[in-house]
């Protein structure tokens, strides 16, 4: 007479158990962290990270929208927030896999009267918060020789009347990325710049413009240079493919330290290097309508 042998059953899984496994399997997912991912180009970039399967974190003021990605909430010009907030997000994930800096402010005022106040919170903003958030994200970069990415300007490489200022951000933005390059690629982490060109977002619509009470007898030449910057990034880029082409910078196996968006845009800055300054602000000024 044969006996039936009975298959032993097979444990339940405790609550904690399957809460760890979920953990493992969240963590295992590539992370992003974007700073300043709640408009224009950072929003667009969280929006196509989230398509191509990335756990992202936002860093900004304003939350994003949308429940599928987690804000942060920092200010750049406040120091230490930035950084408080990118170690949070890393340690909550337990890595980085790709940091995008893409905060931005603007501001269009002659050097001679600009405030002390409006031209030292642009960089707060554009370069020590990136330098600020950079720093903290590093560690977590280095766990799994993620990438970083700065969203920096053609505006960096050829002056902006009366945008002084952004264009010095954004050209010393282009050089801590070619440091930090350096330093950061032996340990298995690319750091890049990425130069879009005018790009129509409402960062258009948010720049810092000096009337005629703060212009004085610059104010002609100031409405001149800005509406012609206006329409230049209304009429440019979608911010969409400059997000796009952050993803595919971020992809490469040996990215270059600072490159433009689009082959159009790289042989204009390439051009501006071959040719000498002077030649290149001639063209300047004509394109943004000074004398």
């Amino acid at each position: 007479m044969k006996t039936e042998t009975k298959q032993p059953e097979k444990p339940q899984q405790a609550p904690n158990e399957e809460r760890t496994k979920n953990e493992h399997a969240m963590s295992a997912r590539r992370i992003a962290v974007v700073v300043g991912g709640s408009s224009g180009i950072g929003r667009e970039t969280a929006l196509k990270l989230l398509s191509r399967g990335f756990r992202v974190y936002n860093v900004s003021r304003t939350p994003f929208k949308g429940d599928r990605v987690k804000t942060l909430t920092a200010d750049a010009a406040r120091e230490g927030e930035l950084s408080k907030a990118v170690r949070a997000a890393g340690e909550e994930a337990g890595a980085i896999d790709l940091f995008v800096y893409s905060a931005g402010f603007s501001m269009a005022a002659p050097i001679e009267y600009a405030k002390s106040g409006d031209y030292r919170y642009l960089f707060e903003v554009n370069y020590f918060g990136a330098v600020e958030a950079l720093r903290a994200a590093s560690p977590f970069l280095k766990r799994r020789g993620g990438r970083a990415i700065l969203v920096g300007s053609l505006a960096g490489d050829m002056p902006i009347p009366y945008d002084s200022f952004y264009s010095s951000s954004k050209a010393a933005l282009s050089m801590l990325a070619r440091e930090a390059d350096l330093e950061l690629r032996p340990h298995g982490v690319r750091v890049s710049a990425l130069l879009p060109g005018g790009t129509a977002t409402d960062f258009t619509y948010n720049r810092r413009v000096y009337g005629e009470e703060e212009s004085l007898n610059y104010s002609p030449s100031v409405k001149k240079a800005s509406a012609a910057l206006a329409n230049m990034e209304q009429g440019g880029m979608s911010p969409s493919l400059v997000a796009e082409a952050v993803l595919k910078l971020a992809a490469r196996h040996n990215p270059p330290p600072v490159t433009a968006v689009g082959g159009k845009n790289n042989l204009v800055r390439y051009v501006s290097k071959m040719l000498p300054e002077r030649v290149t602000d001639w063209f300047v000024r004509k394109k943004f309508n000074q004398k």
